[in-house]
């Protein structure tokens, strides 16, 4: 049974990939490396340079690699670009999950992972936000998400395919054995750009809005570190296996921290002070955002390790001191 890991490549991507390899599964990855990097996961590790939206690409792959499950990653993910080029997201994430799902149904792949967001809330009207809460984006990422959700559900109702939908809620954070972290030049991640500023790669980092209605006035988000998240993934796989039904988790801890917070947290951990700058608020983001999680831990065998936010982003930090020292080179 091979797994195909979409967007292998990329900051959660690699880490599914080293979370499979680790528990001995057979993977491939398909990615086209507009923002991952070949060096992120094991070289032993079959690759595919292309879109997921290449069907004829797809096809061959899953014939060539024997794959039972997707595990789908592939996707533009940062909200302000989003608002600026919808259209680009709506190919790239809606578009091609579509061509993705219709080509595994043809090729008898019958079990999809989706990587999914909280963006598909929107302004979400309680806190934390259920799985069955209304889905109201307010960003083409957050709808084109939104959409592919959709197109599950309706392919799973059509034919044998089952599911699980993720939504992801803040990821953060880096591979506790220092294997691969979030190397894309200028990301957005609040706990990445922090870390770059602690290690002076950054002569600043910005804060964009301290009139919400929050406790510091700053936004407030639910980070998850990116190996439970993975670990989120190999259980809902598992689950699936054993003949579970699709379904829908939220990925968070149940718990937020605001902008002001982090950025204490990253001064703390990293002993480095750095300027911050307040700025405007940016569209598409809501006040705050935190997860229910009693339906993913009451459905899945799935236990966090790294559940405080001093441990995410010392991990954070420790990747970006790695990439700061040379020892891996990105191109930017």
């Amino acid at each position: 049974m091979t797994v195909l890991v979409t967007g292998g490549a990329g900051y959660i991507g690699s880490h599914m990939v080293h979370e499979l390899i680790d528990a001995g599964e057979t993977v491939v990855v398909l990615d086209n490396l507009s923002t991952g990097f070949r060096f992120l996961f094991p070289a032993s590790v079959d690759f595919v340079a292309g879109s997921t939206g290449d069907r004829e690409l797809v096809a061959k792959t899953i014939r060539k690699y024997g794959v039972t499950a997707i595990i789908h990653f592939a996707a533009s993910v940062v909200v302000p670009d989003s608002i600026t080029d919808p259209l680009g997201y709506y190919r790239n994430n809606t578009m091609n999950t579509c061509a993705l799902i219709d080509v595994a149904i043809e090729a008898g792949v019958r079990q999809i992972i989706f990587s999914s967001t909280a963006a598909v809330y929107g302004n979400a009207e309680e806190s934390p936000v259920r799985e069955n809460s209304a889905t109201m984006p307010i960003s083409p990422y957050g709808s084109s998400k939104l959409m592919s959700e959709i197109m599950l559900h309706d392919a799973g109702r059509a034919h044998d395919l089952r599911f699980i939908i993720l939504r992801y809620f803040n990821v953060a954070g880096a591979d506790p054995q220092g294997r691969t972290g979030q190397s894309t030049p200028a990301a957005t991640h609040l706990i990445k750009v922090a870390c770059e500023a602690a290690v002076g790669k950054r002569a600043k980092m910005s804060v964009y809005g301290t009139d919400y209605p929050t406790p510091d006035g700053t936004g407030i988000r639910d980070y998850i570190h990116v190996s439970d998240l993975a670990h989120a993934h190999s259980a809902a796989l598992g689950y699936l296996r054993r003949g579970g039904n699709s379904a829908t988790f939220n990925c968070g801890y149940g718990r937020g921290n605001s902008v002001f917070e982090v950025i204490d947290a990253v001064r703390r951990v990293s002993g480095r002070d750095f300027p911050v700058e307040i700025e405007a608020r940016r569209a598409g983001d809501p006040p705050a955002l935190v997860a229910n999680v009693d339906r993913i831990r009451a459905t899945l065998p799935w236990q966090p390790r790294f559940q405080d936010l001093d441990t995410i982003v010392a991990h954070a930090f420790a990747w970006e001191r790695k990439l700061a020292g040379g020892r891996i080179h990105v191109a930017a």
